[in-house]
């Protein structure tokens, strides 16, 4: 519509995505979408770089370059501890970042255009970047296992201060912990609540989750989980005696369970699960109290539904004896 009345597409495209912006499911449409954005925004980065030949030269060259991106994944992790971060976080943050800037090919090509660089050099930058992204998305996949394994060495370039979302967590008498506090961890904190009064903490690593369930009176708590440090920077009045993982996905259950394992916790550990093939997994990783969710939806279902209709009979030889005096006897399986 844009381009009938001599205005760019992309133009248009930015706008309607202003438009719906504040639509219910946006956020949700945005989510899904995340991965498919970052695939095809870096196709585009790409094809600024590979409009020429390649060559064994501009692929040496390329090769050469890469390695320098760890420098500057160093210098970001020694300023992210210089501000305060504990030693997970400004790794994690440092290896995110552990690869060349797609829009350093923009100003190549700028450099190109007006003939201050060598179109060379746009191939030699455009395949830098690729193996940059490469060796990063390595790099995250083992993120917890490289912080994991030289966690001391890590940990010796912290401040002896840290920022408010890093300092130890308080939760007081707390008996049971909910770690992820979404729609399932949610109704699992209430329900327990109601039975055990304020003995029971939520964990979530989202701050708007959090900020909206201090809002509605549940006591939650910012952190995650999934973080070596995340166990030991809890502090309380006694030992928790049950943590309820609601988390999302198996990956992220199964690394709390190990985070769990390498602590001190000597309580029950109950997990949430989706998939039948999952239950083994959970059991050797520590869990044991197992709720399978696909399983009992059908079984509640039916237990609210029985709830709110009056008992049928049964038909022939089954049906209830119902004569005066007589009790009628249903028996579940």
């Amino acid at each position: 519509m844009f381009e009938l009345v001599g205005l760019k597409g992309d133009l248009g495209a930015l706008v309607l995505g202003v438009l719906v912006a504040r639509h219910q499911k946006a956020e949700e449409v945005a989510s899904t979408m995340f991965g498919f954005k970052n695939l095809f925004l870096l196709g585009f980065f790409l094809s600024i770089g590979l409009s020429g030949p390649l060559t064994a030269e501009a692929l040496l060259a390329g090769a050469a370059l890469t390695p320098l991106v760890l420098v500057k994944s160093a210098l970001f992790f020694g300023l992210f501890t210089r501000f305060r971060l504990r030693a997970r976080t400004s790794l994690r943050a440092s290896l995110t970042l552990a690869n060349y800037s797609e829009f350093g090919l923009i100003v190549a090509a700028l450099g190109v255009a007006n003939g201050w660089l060598d179109g060379h050099w746009l191939i030699v930058l455009a395949i830098a970047l690729s193996l940059s992204c490469a060796i990063a998305a390595v790099l995250n996949a083992v993120a917890h296992r490289i912080y994991q394994r030289y966690r001391v060495a890590w940990t010796r370039f912290e401040r002896s201060e840290h920022l408010a979302d890093e300092r130890p967590l308080d939760i007081g008498d707390a008996r049971i912990a909910v770690l992820g506090m979404g729609r399932i961890g949610t109704a699992a904190y209430d329900h327990m609540q109601r039975l055990h009064g304020g003995a029971i903490i939520g964990v979530d690593s989202d701050p708007l989750k959090v900020r909206q369930h201090l809002s509605e009176g549940r006591n939650v708590l910012l952190g995650d989980p999934r973080d070596g440090d995340f166990w030991d920077r809890v502090r309380s009045t006694r030992p928790l005696d049950v943590v309820m993982l609601a988390l999302p996905n198996r990956a992220a259950k199964l690394a709390v369970l190990d985070r769990i394992g390498a602590s001190a916790f000597e309580g029950r550990i109950a997990a949430a699960v989706r998939f039948p093939d999952e239950i083994e997994a959970m059991n050797e990783a520590g869990a044991s109290i197992l709720f399978n969710l696909s399983a009992e939806a059908g079984a509640g279902f039916a237990a609210h539904v029985a709830a709110q209709i009056p008992p049928l009979g049964r038909t022939g030889g089954d049906a209830p004896d119902t004569s005066p005096g007589q009790p009628s006897r249903t028996t579940v399986n």
